[in-house]
């Protein structure tokens, strides 16, 4: 988002500090994008030595990173006359178009799966916050963006520190067919609600699949949201809803 209004040095900074998150999850699956490292049952692998002590090494420079953020562009003027009441997403209407996550906290929604949906994983176990922020533009989609990325951090230390442990992965048959019926699942995804609905004939694949894209939804409102914008504000608005192609193109 920086790069569209000039500022290059957060881009710099954050492919630095990206590959702190990167390093440690090679460590552990082997690859750094798409490692397939979650099993029906459990986990492939276990930690490798020291993989704790590297991982609390890298939330404290995340930490340290996001204050540097916040310091190169909060109060800087160009990025402020950009995003200020630039992009300015109703609450009402948002929901309506079904944007979700930071996008939708961003126009002062309190609401995350985490915590207001079904519970799953260990969240429920956690000390952590829902951010959000009452101007619906640009610049407050980048604010919970940041104060997410402090949460997702400190929640990680928590993790690890109350990691226990034990066995990493169940005993499961090598053919897995899942019981006829139908499921809904839905999860907080870092682009905003994920889902997935599956329909089970008793075989060992689906019979039909439906997926609910996070980025999908969000652009839905674009049509809307970018009527009489001045064509330079395109670009950020577009930067300010973080969106991945690759999740639209379904």
């Amino acid at each position: 988002m920086g790069l569209q209004v000039g500022a290059i040095t957060p881009a710099f900074y954050g492919f630095r500090d990206r590959e702190y998150v990167l390093n440690l999850i090679e460590a552990v699956t082997g690859g750094r994008f798409h490692p397939n490292f979650n099993r029906i049952g459990g986990l492939k692998d276990d930690l490798p030595w020291g993989w704790i002590a590297d991982c609390r090494e890298a939330m404290r420079k995340v930490l340290e990173s996001c204050d540097v953020f916040e310091d190169l562009v909060v109060g800087n003027p160009i990025f402020e006359q950009r995003t200020r009441s630039i992009g300015i997403i109703p609450s009402e209407l948002g929901a309506a178009y079904g944007v979700s996550g930071s996008n939708l906290r961003a126009s002062g929604v309190d609401w995350d799966l985490r915590r207001d949906g079904d519970p799953y994983l260990v969240y429920d176990q956690l000390d952590w916050k829902v951010w959000t922020h009452p101007d619906g533009d640009s610049f407050a989609r980048y604010w919970v963006r940041l104060q997410e990325t402090r949460e997702s951090a400190r929640m990680v230390l928590q993790l690890v520190d109350g990691m226990p442990s034990g066995p990493i992965m169940a005993k499961v048959p090598r053919i897995i067919k899942v019981p006829e019926g139908e499921v809904w699942v839905n999860t907080e995804n870092p682009l905003g609600e994920m889902g997935y609905y599956v329909v089970s004939k008793g075989a060992t694949g689906p019979f039909r699949v439906k997926i609910r894209s996070a980025s999908f939804s969000n652009v839905s409102i674009l049509p809307w949201l970018l009527r009489g914008v001045y064509v330079p504000d395109v670009i950020t608005i577009l930067a300010s809803l973080y969106f991945i192609l690759g999740d639209i193109d379904r």
